[in-house]
């Protein structure tokens, strides 16, 4: 699957502006704080959505790996410093104050048409996304390349489906099976 990611990111350089133009002005509950992530390894580029976000007032929130605990939702102005969080990926700085994100934009290696989401298998996000659920109402929206969509995913119980994926292709609400 990283290997088909990255070829459909090869392949479609701009699907990041074609799912941002793609995405229905109502589709999204109300939004005051995001989640969006840094691209790596051919991970769909969230930038384009983000300042479509950004543009209509909602503030933007980074992931952040502790060197203990579970990954935070950390406040990541444009134009805040970066450094390598405990699992290695740029986040802010230590000390950037946490927000809790009323949108997560959630990275994926695959999803399907259940909500399913395959990650990176860290969990990371799969514990988050508890977190999160566990204290309110949190949308998860998967953005992948069409090409990542997969017949059924093998789930576990601990595994946090998505509510809607995004695409180059379009928008979809997904059910929870």
């Amino acid at each position: 699957m990283r290997r088909r990611r990255r070829a459909l990111a090869a392949a479609t350089p701009e699907a990041g502006a074609e799912a941002a133009r793609r995405l229905p002005d109502d589709a999204l509950p109300p939004i005051r704080v995001f989640a969006a992530y840094l691209p790596t390894g051919g991970e769909f580029d969230p930038g384009p959505l983000a300042q479509r976000l950004l543009a209509l007032g909602a503030e933007q929130v980074l992931p952040r790996v502790p060197q203990e605990g579970s990954m935070q939702f950390v406040l990541a102005p444009p134009d805040c410093a970066l450094e390598p969080d405990a699992a290695g990926q740029p986040a802010p700085a230590p000390g950037a104050p946490e927000r809790r994100p009323d949108l997560v934009i959630a990275p994926l290696l695959a999803f399907d048409r259940f909500g399913g989401r395959l990650g990176q298998g860290g969990g990371h996000y799969d514990q988050a996304l508890a977190n999160l659920r566990r204290t309110g109402p949190v949308f998860v929206l998967g953005l992948a390349f069409a090409g990542q969509e997969v017949d059924r995913l093998d789930l576990e119980a601990h595994d946090q489906p998505l509510d809607a994926v995004l695409t180059e292709a379009g928008y979809r609400r997904l059910p929870q099976a």
